[in-house]
């Protein structure tokens, strides 16, 4: 019977050296039969077992010394034994689960991986440049750091919550674009073949029942909006001020339209003899083209741009881009700064921006004027009714809302305006601007 070797200490094994010649050595640790430290010429340590697989010998490599303890080395050798007693070669097993791993990574597809795809075949359907970097943005911030190293085929609904929870109530409309995102992300990966099953990010029947709804957590915060009370003294102060952000910052207040709507005019959606600004699809939120009423001053503000060279924006920036919504927010900052910190919302007080100059609107359409909900919101570019009713109506209302948007003009140019018949009010502003263009 072979003789057992001694069981050596951890600080035995440390002090283990080779002789100073010839080649490896191998020696025996004890603890787990066949066990050993080989140590080589340079004196690099590591462990192997020596042990009979059937009919062959084995030397099966455990790890460097000292990244691999004495303890773990034996747990090693002891799960390598259990092995072939069960009649499996460690050598073999081994082999075959590097094989498979392998295997897998080359077919599989981490989530990292997956975004980058997927935004290559989707983002030409994002026509706003702002919105197709959120997208990349927001996945890279919050998704990647848990899923982006993980193969979409094994991501499960415990990693999803593990990005959802940290943020879902403290950045609930973030947290929830999120979850939206990764959804398309995986659908995509299922439709293409990279993992099967339900998918994890789904909120209906899914998590829902494991997260608060958001409307439930999430803080409404609006754009903060001018009052009807300052709104005037407000419009004279801009009209008084000079340079493109100042005059796209009016044509929005008086048309009620978008930022990215007016500073993404161009010069072939207006037709100035008909008095109508067209605005395609593909830049309306709504992707449905939207037709804009113009007034004697919005359409003088249109005819008094200067074109730039080689530029289609009425509203170019110096070198003939797009105006930045940041030079218009600026136009609106500086107003309320040179007011001696007048223009506030009158329920937030904080200082009102361009795109709550959509609820000032809206609110002198409500409080000072009798025109129809269903016109003041199609002015907005508001879906309005249900699905067969859009079907069913044929006409945008437009020579009405004409002259909804002379009696807004004349309500801002004028602090003594009196709300009389909202029809005769605008209809009389109509007719009194039509020799002026």
């Amino acid at each position: 019977m072979p003789r057992k070797a001694r069981e050596m200490t951890a600080l035995e094994v440390k002090r283990l050296e080779h002789p100073g010649r010839g080649r490896n050595v191998n020696i025996a640790v004890g603890g787990i039969d066949g066990l050993a430290m080989q140590i080589t010429p340079t004196g690099a340590k590591s462990w192997i077992l020596r042990c009979k697989v059937g009919d062959r010998r084995r030397h099966i490599g455990l790890g460097g010394y000292p990244e691999v303890s004495l303890a773990i080395a034996r747990e090693y050798a002891r799960e390598a034994r259990a092995l072939v007693r069960q009649g499996v070669d460690p050598v073999e097993d081994r082999r075959a689960k590097r094989a498979h791993l392998i295997s897998q990574q080359r077919r599989g597809l981490t989530f990292r991986m997956a975004v980058d795809r997927y935004l290559d075949a989707k983002l030409s359907e994002f026509n706003n440049p702002k919105h197709q970097k959120q997208w990349r943005s927001t996945l890279e911030t919050y998704a990647n750091p848990e899923l982006g190293a993980l193969l979409v085929s094994g991501i499960d609904v415990m990693d999803i919550q593990r990005v959802l929870v940290p943020i879902w109530e403290s950045k609930t409309e973030t947290a929830s674009r999120v979850r939206g995102r990764i959804e398309s992300v995986l659908a995509w990966a299922t439709v293409s073949g990279h993992r099967e099953g339900d998918n994890p990010a789904r909120w209906r029947g899914n998590l829902d029942a494991i997260l608060p709804k958001p409307s439930r957590i999430a803080k409404v915060v609006h754009h903060p909006a001018l009052s009807l009370d300052e709104v005037q003294d407000w419009y004279v102060e801009l009209s008084e001020r000079n340079g493109v952000a100042s005059r796209a910052l009016e044509f929005l207040a008086l048309t009620a339209a978008r930022s990215g709507e007016v500073r993404g005019a161009e010069w072939e959606e207006f037709n100035l003899g008909d008095m109508v600004w067209t605005i395609p699809a593909e830049r309306m939120k709504a992707k449905k083209e939207h037709r804009v009423a113009l007034t004697e001053r919005t359409a003088r503000i249109i005819a008094e741009q200067p074109r730039l060279q080689g530029s289609a924006f009425v509203f170019a920036a110096p070198r003939g881009g797009m105006l930045s919504d940041a030079s218009i927010g600026a136009c609106m900052k500086r107003i309320h700064q040179a007011s001696s910190q007048k223009y506030l919302d009158p329920r937030s007080a904080r200082p009102a921006v361009p795109h709550g100059l959509r609820s000032t609107f809206r609110d002198w359409a409500a409080e000072r004027t009798d025109y129809p909900r269903e016109m003041v919101e199609i002015a907005l570019a508001h879906s309005v009714g249900s699905d067969v009713e859009r079907a069913y109506r044929r006409t945008d209302m437009l020579e009405r809302r004409r002259s909804m948007m002379f009696a807004w003009e004349a309500f801002l140019q004028d602090p003594k305006w009196i709300p009389n018949n909202s029809k005769t009010k605008g209809e009389s502003h109509e007719q009194t601007t039509s020799s002026h263009i």
